[in-house]
C-alpha cells in the first residue's frame, strides 16, 4: 500500500510515521526542499514539490498510483489567495494529476460559524464569515464530489505549539469578554490518529470532526492553567472579533468519528497539559 502526504507538516509528519509503522510506503511532500532535508532521517522518504505547480506535480513519478492522498497542507497567514491557490488548486491538482484510489482533505472546523455556545456536528450548517473559510468549503464541496473524505480538524496543539499554554506563559494572555466563549482543540497525535484510522478501516466519503471529547471554555482553561502553575488569572479584555477566519463560538462534536471506533488518547487540554511541558 502506498500513501502520500502532502504537507507534511505538525500533523502530517506524525501521519507519515504512522503509516511507515504499519509497512505502507510514504512519500511526504514539503512545499521547499530545506523542510525536505528536515525530515531526512524519518522512516518515510520526503520530497519537496509545490502542489500549486501542476507540471511540478506532474513531473513527480514517485508519486504516482498511490492508494490514498492526504492534503494536511497548512497555509501559515495566508490571505484568500494564498488560500485559493494552496488548498483548492492543490487539492484539485493532486486529484486530477495524481489520480489517487482515495484521499483526504484536512480542512477546519473554524467552517462552523455559530455563534452561540452550541453542539454542532457534522450536519450543522457550515456557513463561514471569511472569505477564507469559504474556500475552505469549496474545496470540501470539490473533493466530496470526487468521492473523497472531509476531515474538519478543531485547534490543533501539541509539543512546542500550544496557543493557550504559549501566552499564558509569557504573560500575553486576556480573558476576552465574559470568557464563556468555547475552545475546540485536538492534540496533534490525536488528529494524525484520527486521520489513519479513517483510512484503516475504509471509512465512507462524508465529512468527520476530528477533535477531542471536552470543548472547554476560555475561562476554564485558563482557571486550570493558572492553578496548576499557581500563577494569577490573565486579565479580561475586550473580544478579538477579528480572528482571520472569523468569531464563533460553538461546542464541536466527534461523535461521528467516535461512532466508527475511533477515540482521542486525550480527552482534553487537561490530559495533555504534562506531555506539553
Amino acid at each position: 500500500m502506498k500513501a502520500v502526504v502532502l504537507g507534511c507538516g505538525f500533523v502530517g509528519a506524525r501521519l507519515a510515521r504512522l503509516f511507515a509503522h504499519a509497512d505502507w510506503e510514504v512519500i511526504g511532500v514539503t512545499h521547499s526542499r530545506e523542510a525536505a532535508r528536515g525530515l531526512a532521517n524519518e522512516s518515510f522518504r520526503a520530497i519537496a514539490c509545490d502542489i500549486t505547480d501542476r507540471v511540478a506535480l506532474a513531473e513527480a513519478s514517485i508519486l504516482q498510483n498511490a492508494d490514498v492522498a492526504i492534503s494536511a497542507v497548512s497555509s501559515g497567514r495566508g490571505d484568500a489567495d494564498v488560500y485559493r491557490s494552496l488548498y483548492f488548486n492543490g487539492m484539485q491538482n493532486a486529484l486530477e494529476i495524481l489520480q489517487p484510489r482515495s484521499a483526504i482533505f484536512v480542512s477546519s472546523t473554524s467552517v462552523y460559524a455559530q455563534r452561540n455556545g452550541e453542539w454542532v456536528t457534522e450536519d450543522s450548517p457550515a456557513e463561514p464569515q471569511r472569505e477564507t473559510g469559504r474556500i475552505l468549503r469549496e474545496t470540501e464541496t470539490f473533493v466530496l464530489a470526487q468521492g473523497g473524505i472531509v476531515a474538519r480538524l478543531a485547534g490543533i496543539y501539541g509539543p512546542g505549539r500550544s496557543v493557550l499554554l504559549q501566552k499564558f506563559l509569557e504573560g500575553h494572555a486576556v480573558i476576552e469578554g465574559d470568557g464563556q466563549r468555547y475552545i475546540n482543540q485536538i492534540h496533534a497525535d490525536d488528529a494524525a490518529s484520527a486521520l489513519f484510522f479513517l483510512i484503516q478501516n475504509r471509512a465512507k466519503t462524508g465529512v468527520y470532526n476530528v477533535v477531542d471529547d471536552t470543548p472547554l471554555t476560555q475561562s476554564e482553561i485558563y482557571e486550570w492553567l493558572a492553578a496548576h502553575f499557581k500563577k494569577p488569572l490573565p486579565p479580561r479584555g475586550a473580544i478579538n472579533t477579528h480572528r482571520k477566519r472569523g468569531w464563533t463560538n460553538k461546542r464541536v462534536s466527534n461523535a461521528k468519528l467516535r461512532a466508527v471506533g475511533w477515540e482521542p488518547r486525550f480527552p482534553s487540554f487537561r490530559e495533555a497539559l504534562s506531555f506539553l511541558l
